[in-house]
């Protein structure tokens, strides 16, 4: 009977050791040789443009003198007193804000935006900067220099965090009013990563102006901070997957993994005397 029990163990023990989930596979940026840093000793920043594509929404804010007249770009929306504030608002992606999907500034199926009292002005592919700086000379025409300030962007960074049944508290649609937002302050704003995601594999999907690229991401090495990918763009869709080991009930923690493997030998040991007696 022992003989029996310290081969099954001798079977079992390679695949319990396995399959615990260790430090190297939870800890963020460990140490790696390929990390790029300057002669100055700072890791360089590497934050993409954010080009338009269709179907994004726009915020666009036109500020005027209290006397300035807009009424040739937008409706009766002055304020009295201090300064007059012209809005168009919206967001880029989002589906959580009514106001901003049924009043935002629409990208067309032919990646245009129509600013009425100026017209159709080509968006995709362009940044928020050069359509403003567009719109900005339009509106010059109708105000003295100096006189109005077009101020344009997205609904912040809005981006999508897709999980498995380990990351139901994470999972769904979120907005970030940055201007930056990297992949470490993302995770953190939604309260970090459970042990049992695979943090060498986090898949991101991002939307370009010509199609969506698919990149994959390893939180566990530091250099992950060179890439493009470790700063969130405006409608990235953030995949995360569980561990293999974790799926099967082994590796969430050293008292699970160990009453796991109890049990499997305690399975084990009862088919075995089942099939002696009969």
């Amino acid at each position: 009977m022992m003989k029996i029990f310290k081969y099954i163990l001798f079977l079992i023990l390679p695949f319990l050791l396995s399959s615990c989930i260790t430090s190297k596979d939870v800890k963020y940026m460990q140490p790696s040789e390929s990390l790029v840093i300057n002669e100055e000793g700072l890791i360089p920043y590497n934050i993409p443009v954010y080009r338009i594509t269709k179907n994004d929404m726009l915020i666009l804010n036109i500020v005027t003198t209290p006397k300035g007249d807009a009424a040739q770009f937008y409706s009766s929306l002055n304020s009295s007193t201090g300064q007059s504030t012209i809005s168009v608002t919206g967001g880029s992606g989002s589906g959580g804000n009514a106001i901003i999907y049924f009043n935002g500034l629409r990208v067309d199926s032919k990646g245009d935006i129509n600013v009425f009292g100026i017209g159709y002005i080509k968006a995709e592919g362009r940044t928020t900067e050069d359509i403003r700086l567009e719109i900005q000379e339009k509106v010059n025409e109708n105000f003295q220099e100096g006189k109005s300030e077009v101020r344009l962007d997205t609904n912040g960074i809005t981006y999508y965090i897709l999980g498995d049944v380990e990351t139901t508290g994470m999972t769904g649609e979120r907005v970030a009013h940055k201007n930056t937002l990297t992949l470490s302050e993302a995770i953190a704003i939604n309260g970090g990563l459970n042990r049992t995601i695979d943090r060498k594999n986090i898949v991101i999907h991002r939307k370009y102006p010509e199609g969506i690229k698919k990149a994959k991401i390893d939180l566990t090495r530091e250099d992950v901070m060179n890439s493009p990918y470790y700063y969130v763009q405006n409608g990235d869709e953030i995949f995360l997957t569980t561990q293999r080991r974790a799926l099967n009930g082994f590796g969430k923690d050293p008292i699970q993994t160990l009453i796991s493997g109890v049990s499997v030998i305690t399975t084990a040991l009862s088919i075995y005397l089942l099939l002696k007696n009969l």
